[in-house]
């Protein structure tokens, strides 16, 4: 039993009936109820879930001047018989607790963060889907509440989270570009964090290779530029000469992903060969040029397993064939999906079950 008090005001005109969800288009309907709670005088308190709405800031806001802001993203399932499943939940209440810290933000008790999370799926588990394909993405985020313009670190912050039925994020295998102008985190910066001004900066250049026929960036290392480190919405691998590989996360320049470390620890239980390691873009180039790239696909919550079928790297355009059902980021989904909807045991113990 929690000992965590949440109260609950429900909302008096559920959206549910008007929501259709044979068509969902990612981040568009969200749910009834949200969870709130205010940080004051060094502790969090005031817990409580109410009808989703609009909320009231100052202009002074310290959020909309200086960025005291992070999120997280996170998947809710339903399985056969009806129970409402959340992937690697404590993952995430650690990474935004480690976010806060580098963003100078106060850390939210885990369990305050799990209980908060099962109390709203627990009132709103009839937004969660049933159609295989589909989940409830929650979107759980802290930001600055001090309505104060000197440049310092708040003193008072919002946690918050809110729902969305959601379908597949990108609903066929996407095109990159190699980005060599451009830099998304330098070491000794933020780029690690699930700070929201990360993904401001990183708006402007993915809008000019979209503009050029591309679905997202591959950027690079902002030294250099000459080292594969993540995409814009997901961490990348490459499977070349029968090994994985991907970039390193100790560097302090790329997010740890959950679902990055969950596909290295489904590569380790089946013996597949990894290396952690930064990608040369010339070693990308001449792998593409020779044929010894076999996979390269995205990883991360929003876009779970994301083929990539084209890469540009240095004003050339390289197309990559559709992978197998035997090809490994294929296996991988097979088997990530079926954990997170309950029809494969679940080894590492990754989901909890909300109701």
């Amino acid at each position: 039993m929690s000992t965590i008090s949440i109260s609950v005001t429900k909302t008096s005109q559920s959206k549910l009936p008007e929501t259709d969800f044979s068509s969902l288009v990612f981040g568009k309907s969200i749910s009834d109820h949200m969870f709130v709670a205010d940080y004051q005088n060094g502790a969090w308190g005031d817990f409580r879930i109410v009808p989703y709405g609009p909320m009231e800031i100052y202009p002074g806001n310290a959020t909309l001047h200086y960025g005291q802001a992070i999120f997280e993203g996170m998947k809710a399932y339903k399985n056969e018989q009806g129970e409402v499943l959340v992937f690697r939940a404590e993952a995430n209440a650690k990474r935004l607790n480690e976010s806060a810290t580098r963003m100078c933000m106060p850390t939210l008790p885990e369990p305050v963060f799990i209980e908060a999370l099962k109390q709203l799926l627990s009132v709103d588990k009839g937004w969660v889907p049933q159609e295989k394909g589909s989940s409830l993405y929650i979107r759980p985020f802290m930001f600055a509440m001090d309505n104060y313009l000197g440049v310092k670190a708040s003193e008072t912050y919002r946690f918050m989270i809110f729902t969305s039925p959601v379908g597949a994020y990108y609903s066929k295998p996407v095109s990159v570009k190699v980005e060599t102008t451009y830099t998304r985190a330098c070491e000794g910066g933020t780029g690690e964090a699930k700070a929201a001004g990360n993904y401001a900066a990183s708006l402007y250049p993915a809008q000019l290779a979209q503009k050029e026929g591309y679905d997202q960036l591959l950027w690079t290392d902002g030294k250099t530029h000459s080292q594969i480190e993540e995409s814009g919405t997901m961490n990348v691998m490459f499977k070349i000469k029968g090994t994985l590989i991907t970039a390193p996360t100790h560097g302090g320049t790329i997010l740890k992903g959950i679902t990055r470390n969950s596909v290295l620890q489904l590569a380790k239980d089946w013996g597949q060969a990894v290396e952690e390691r930064f990608l040369a873009v010339s070693e990308l180039e001449e792998a593409l040029k020779n044929g010894s790239l076999e996979e390269a696909f995205g990883v991360g919550t929003a876009a779970t397993i994301t083929f990539i079928n084209k890469i540009n790297v240095n004003g050339t355009d390289y197309s990559l064939p559709e992978p197998s059902e035997e090809a490994f980021s294929a296996r991988v989904l097979k088997t990530l999906d079926g954990i997170k909807y309950g029809e494969l045991q679940d080894p590492h113990q990754w989901i909890i079950t909300i109701w």
